[in-house]
């Protein structure tokens, strides 16, 4: 039986979308579960969408979530597929190209830009579509209409001509898709597409994929929808090579959280979550937001983005890397798009949060802390971190919720101070702090003395975390001792006036 293998492509024209990481952990998880190989490959053909610094971010966002290639670009040990960027295979593609003509699969076009845009032009004009193939080839410029002399002639003359593929004639075209089904499509809708040009001496897309695809023994090609419009041609070539075929998958697009399309950036600006899995730094200087840095867990991204169009068929759905290759199988991807839920992928992160040990937390907390001057100690910290995380989507958050157990206030929040800081509620809260040795003491002393609970309790919050929110009072003061809860109510008394 052929050896599971499959690769995931990307171009680097700038940070990889999480729609892409979705495609690669797609691959990899279902390369894992066959015994097979997951292979990364380059396709850095077109040197005008180059983006520096985009391959690099590509093998580290693929390695922050765990998505190990076997072969490929930044793999050290066996490559036996080597080179795995296509800028760095240029020479292999020509001869491949030059088969097919002389097959006469392929055909050399020497029609200048001008004259294929007049071409179109005239089409509309006419109130039609501008299509290169069997209806038009025969009145343009190529290898089938004009004499072997002159194509001899332009082909050593001119630097601009293509190799375009002959689509056949009136011809229906059947393939198979593993997520699809079966689809049919006649090749009158079809172009005479480009396979490599002469200008730059590269393949396009096309002919590099296939011909990549078979020198490394694919054995599975999943990608986006968005390549389904090419799988005619890609047929037809395999066909015209008479190579055998991969079987293909075309994944489910990632779609808005609201209404319709392709989730973009611009939603992620717009609604305050980021779409790429590590900041990116463009080279003009424009800044993107990452997941990473927005402090989601690598195994919450990777969670979130499964569930992302596959569908496990059961209620579980927190999964580990391995539980993931275990269940996945294509058959269960389904075909229409999947819309992103930002406030899902905030639970995600949250249900792992809760999950790590108190101990990696504190580890990933003191960090935070010590950027806020704040120089702790870790067992402490453990302790506070133990009593707060249930309260937690992020690692930042716990700073947000629990900075007042390492720091007095600077402020009081002047709403709750209106409402609680009064004369009666300051002099009940001062003598149950005094009288006092602990929070459990001091609510019975208050019951004791019948004092309305809740006006005292907020007044000596006030005092103790600068507003009437936060931790029970017992859990603060465990934590600041009641020596330092006097000494903050002490200070309040000075600062805020009543």
């Amino acid at each position: 039986m052929k050896r599971t293998r499959v690769r995931f492509a990307p171009s680097p024209t700038g940070p990889l979308h999480m729609g892409g990481v979705r495609t690669a952990l797609y691959n990899y998880l279902f390369a894992k579960k066959n015994g097979g190989d997951f292979i990364l490959r380059i396709e850095d053909t077109d040197s005008h969408r180059f983006v520096p610094g985009a391959e690099q971010y590509i093998i580290e966002s693929l390695r922050w979530c765990g998505i190990i290639p076997n072969e490929g670009v930044g793999v050290e040990g066996a490559n036996p597929h080597a080179p795995y960027r296509q800028s760095e295979r240029r020479g292999i593609y020509r001869k491949y190209a030059e088969q097919l003509i002389e097959n006469g699969y392929a055909y050399y076009a020497f029609d200048t830009a001008e004259e294929l845009e007049k071409a179109r032009s005239e089409a509309e004009a006419a109130g039609q579509t501008f299509i290169y193939n069997a209806a038009t080839r025969g009145s343009l410029r190529n290898s089938l209409t004009l004499s072997q002399e002159e194509v001899s002639q332009l082909l050593n003359s001119r630097s601009d001509w293509t190799i375009r593929f002959r689509m056949p004639e009136e011809r229906t075209v059947q393939m198979d898709d593993i997520i699809r089904g079966h689809i049919e499509v006649e090749t009158s809708t079809l172009d005479d597409k480009v396979l490599w040009k002469r200008a730059d001496e590269l393949p396009t897309y096309h002919l590099a994929n296939i011909v990549d695809d078979h020198l490394m023994e694919i054995s599975h090609v999943i990608r986006g929808e968005e390549w389904l419009p090419s799988l005619p041609l890609h047929y037809l070539l395999y066909e015209a090579f008479g190579w055998e075929r991969p079987l293909f998958a075309h994944l489910p697009l990632l779609l808005k959280p609201v209404g319709n399309g392709k989730l973009s950036k611009r939603d992620g600006d717009k609604m305050g979550f980021p779409v790429f899995p590590l900041k990116w730094v463009s080279p003009e200087g424009e800044v993107s937001r990452g997941y990473r840095e927005d402090g989601y867990f690598p195994d919450a991204f990777v969670n979130l983005l499964a569930l992302l169009g596959w569908n496990p068929g059961t209620e579980q759905e927190i999964f580990s890397m391995d539980e993931l290759i275990e269940a996945f199988s294509l058959e269960k991807v389904g075909k229409s798009g999947a819309k992103f839920n930002p406030d899902k992928a905030k639970w995600f992160n949250k249900e792992y949060l809760r999950m790590r040990s108190d101990e990696e937390l504190t580890g990933l907390f003191m960090p935070v802390l010590a950027e806020h001057g704040i120089n702790a100690e870790p067992n402490r910290v453990k302790e506070i971190v133990a009593l707060i995380k249930e309260r937690a989507t992020f690692v930042s958050d716990f700073w947000d919720i629990a900075w007042y157990l390492f720091k007095a206030p600077e402020e009081y929040v002047q709403k709750d101070a209106a409402k609680f800081w009064k004369s009666e509620n300051v002099q009940m809260a001062g003598e149950a702090l005094t009288a006092t040795s602990s929070a459990q003491e001091m609510e019975e002393y208050i019951r004791a003395k019948e004092w309305p609970m809740g006006k005292v309790m907020n007044c000596i919050r006030l005092a103790l975390t600068g507003s009437s929110n936060g931790l029970g009072i017992a859990d603060i003061m465990r934590f600041i001792g009641r020596e330092e809860a006097l000494a903050r109510f002490h200070r309040a008394e000075e600062r805020l006036i009543i």
